[in-house]
């Protein structure tokens, strides 16, 4: 699996320079790091991961309580204040058994896309590959529905051509809209008699099949389309389980500079056959497209309009009757306009529209006119983030939001929920307990379902008025006794201040199992740092896969989110902007350093690196760009050239056109700068970032004579190196941290 172990003895020149005697690694620290996956695993955690599900229609909601006896599907009565059992799971159990011949568990029943039938109290689940219907009122009867049609799954690269969909039937049902050689067609569903609408579709500029009729019936609108050569990427498979002989995979992949396609909506009256087909003048340079939605009173569509580099971005408005469009919304920025996080409630008066932007450097949200195309006021306000809308209840006026960076005495990147006035008043906190929330609101916004926690603290889960945030009912509070009588120590939340000596940067210290005080550790950094989330650990988590573990080596293992990182504010964000080669390596240094001036035994002077994809390019940039600070580096599946990686994460961040910037910031071409032990990890069928751009550092590192070592693993796709690659990452850093052998991997059980 190894494809190339090329280094000699780096760890011999670190040990050197770190006064460390060369000394042998023992294999009972790798047992110890390896059965910390049992010994804190979740599963010693009770009562915790409350995920609710809202019945429909009703004011109850059904969840799984992981007890120490096993999964309990539980209903609660909001209402009524009563939880009880969802059903008989003894009976439902001897059912499935019976029916499938399988060994089923009561306690370990795992119904998935399980809903719940109000009215019926019918439940509907899948179970052993089968849709299931089970009727508690008719004496538990259990319906094999049978295995459903497997639809295909479009991959997440993959564009959608909007060639094909179902008809699309008129609102009084008579008429039905299709797609035929690239035009639109009516059919009259009583006599079948078929007419074409459009008459200019072609192989390279056809209509939308997604067709959409206004609420009066008399006009239909879609988009005609000028698609673009498409770009592949294609994968080697080289030991398929069913089969000898390897296999090539073809994937579609849109990289930077790409071609794209252009889409114009357009409008029909089905009686007439008059087109509005619209100047494009506002919408000339596209990214993307999305729309068009009518309005009621059918007299316009909506859109909305992405420019290709994201500097500006529209809310369009096509009137049906004089084909101009106007510009409802619009966002600009000399760096770019954080699409993703994009929201908007056309209210039913069709008359406002709420808006979410970071325009005065925090993401907030507005009230505009539509008619003017102004915002009428800032509803929220403050330095703080909403993160998301969760209801707009137009009845009372209200909105209900998440937030974080509200309250200015706890971790800003915590999550809580809010309510607010459309006028921006009786701003209202819903979950004021000190944690990361994660809530539910019933769907008539009564009731809202509330779990938090904190790296530290186990889960909480409450059921509250909605109105006030009160508690109505407690739900659960997780048990942890089990995990801690194992030892687990929670991981230290540690702040420090970043390149600019004034902001603080937030993050975590692992330490291991026998921490002793009197000892040096060498510090690792966990990375993964890049623009559109913050990626430190917010919750309660009993075993990180990526750092618990690797700690019982014998180091002090650290993660922080740095400038270039989201939920600050847009200017801490935009320090990425055409500089992902900044990875917010100043912030994490200075807070190491920081973090080493309190704690004497971290050692600043022996600081590894490692991650995956964003944090796979990270890691390599900090020991090409920060030699003098990192010392070793694992790298996996890096987006080593912006150049190579996909279409919309790198346009974002790095700008387009395609110029000097991703030349300025590609690993490949500073790898000739490597000074420091590198061991780079690719899957060979990696579908999310190129394999190639891993293989291109290796190129350019082979050309420039440089020492490194790689490890290619056959069949496995975005990966941090699955079990093999974590062993290799283990033995890696003991090398060159340590400055120790490891021990052989036979010795290891």
């Amino acid at each position: 699996m190894k494809i190339s172990n090329i280094r000699l003895s780096a760890a011999l020149v670190l040990a050197c320079l770190c006064g460390q005697a060369q000394a042998q690694g023992t294999a009972d620290d790798y047992r110890r790091a390896y059965s910390l996956r049992d010994k804190y695993s979740a599963s010693k955690v009770f009562y915790s991961n409350v995920r609710p599900t809202w019945i429909a229609d009703a004011d109850s909601f059904w969840y799984v309580r992981n007890t120490p006896e096993g999964r309990v599907y539980v209903m609660v009565d909001a209402v009524g204040r009563r939880r009880t059992d969802l059903f008989d799971h003894a009976k439902l159990a001897a059912a499935l058994a019976e029916k499938t011949g399988k060994d089923v568990k009561a306690t370990a029943l795992y119904l998935d896309r399980l809903s719940v039938d109000k009215q019926t109290g019918e439940l509907s689940f899948m179970f052993d590959g089968h849709r299931w219907l089970y009727s508690q009122a008719s004496g538990g009867r259990l319906d094999d529905l049978g295995k459903p049609a497997a639809a295909r799954q479009r991959h997440w690269m993959e564009v959608d051509d909007e060639c094909e969909a179902d008809p699309a039937p008129s609102p009084d049902g008579k008429t039905e809209a299709f797609i035929r050689e690239n035009n639109i067609w009516l059919r009259d569903k009583a006599t079948g008699r078929e007419r074409q609408l459009s008459v200019d579709g072609t192989l390279g500029n056809y209509y939308s099949a997604y067709i959409r009729w206004s609420p009066d019936g008399r006009k239909v609108a879609a988009c005609k389309i000028r698609p673009a050569e498409k770009r592949y990427v294609y994968y080697v498979e080289s030991s398929p389980a069913d089969q000898l002989q390897p296999k090539l995979h073809k994937q579609e992949y849109a990289k930077p500079g790409d071609e794209l396609r252009f889409k114009v909506p357009c409008i029909f009256d089905v009686e007439t056959g008059r087109a509005v087909i619209p100047s494009t003048e506002l919408f000339d340079r596209q990214y993307d497209l999305w729309g068009p939605d009518w309005s009621a009173d059918s007299r316009s569509v909506t859109f909305e309009y992405n420019q290709r580099g994201h500097q500006a971005y529209r809310v369009l408005e096509l009137s049906a009757e004089t084909g101009r469009v106007r510009t409802l919304i619009e966002e600009t920025s000399d760096t770019y306009v954080n699409y993703p996080m994009r929201y908007r409630y056309d209210l039913a008066d069709g008359r406002r529209i709420i808006w979410a932007s970071e325009r005065d450097n925090w993401n907030h949200l507005y009230m505009y006119d539509r008619e003017t195309g102004r915002p009428v006021r800032q509803i929220t306000r403050g330095e703080w983030y909403v993160r998301s809308v969760i209801r707009v209840d137009e009845q009372n006026s209200r909105i209900y939001f998440s937030a974080n960076g509200v309250n200015k005495d706890e971790d800003p990147y915590h999550i809580h929920y809010y309510s607010i006035g459309f006028d921006g008043k009786d701003m209202r906190c819903l979950t004021p307990e000190e944690g990361m929330h994660e809530a539910w609101l019933s769907a008539d916004g009564r009731y809202l379902v509330d779990t938090y926690s904190t790296v530290s603290k186990a889960p909480v889960a409450v059921l509250r008025d909605a109105a006030t945030g009160s508690v109505v009912m407690p739900l659960e509070t997780a048990d942890a006794s089990r995990l801690m009588a194992e030892g687990w120590q929670a991981p230290e939340v540690f702040t420090a201040k970043g390149r600019d000596g004034k902001t603080d940067m937030w993050g975590i210290i692992i330490r291991p199992s026998n921490f002793d005080p009197s000892k040096k550790y060498p510090v690792l950094e966990y990375i993964y740092q890049g623009p559109g989330n913050q990626y430190v650990p917010k919750t309660f988590t009993p075993y990180n896969w990526y750092m618990t573990s690797i700690a019982e080596l014998g180091f002090i293992v650290v993660m922080v989110d740095g400038m270039g990182t989201s939920f600050r504010s847009r200017s801490f964000e935009n320090m990425c902007y055409k500089n992902l080669k900044d990875a917010g390596l100043p912030d994490h240094i200075a807070w190491i350093k920081g973090a080493a001036e309190k704690y004497p035994y971290m050692d600043a002077d022996r600081v590894g690196i490692f991650g995956c994809s964003a944090g796979g390019q990270e890691a390599l940039a900090a020991v090409l760009f920060h030699p003098e600070f990192y010392k070793a580096a694992y790298s996996a599946c890096g987006c080593h050239d912006n150049r190579m990686d996909k279409i919309w994460w790198n346009e974002l961040w790095m700008g387009y056109p395609v110029g000097k910037q991703y030349e300025e910031c590609s690993n490949v071409v500073n790898a000739h700068k490597l000074t420091r032990p590198l061991m780079l990890v690719v899957g060979e069928l990696d579908d999310n970032v190129d394999p190639a751009s891993t293989m291109q550092v290796v190129n350019a590192l082979v050309k420039a004579g440089k020492d490194f070592e790689l490890v290619v693993i056959p069949g496995a796709h975005h990966t941090m190196g699955e079990d093999y690659g974590e062993h290799k990452r283990y033995d890696f850093f003991v090398r060159n941290l340590l400055g120790k052998t490891p021990p052989a991997w036979n010795e290891i059980k």
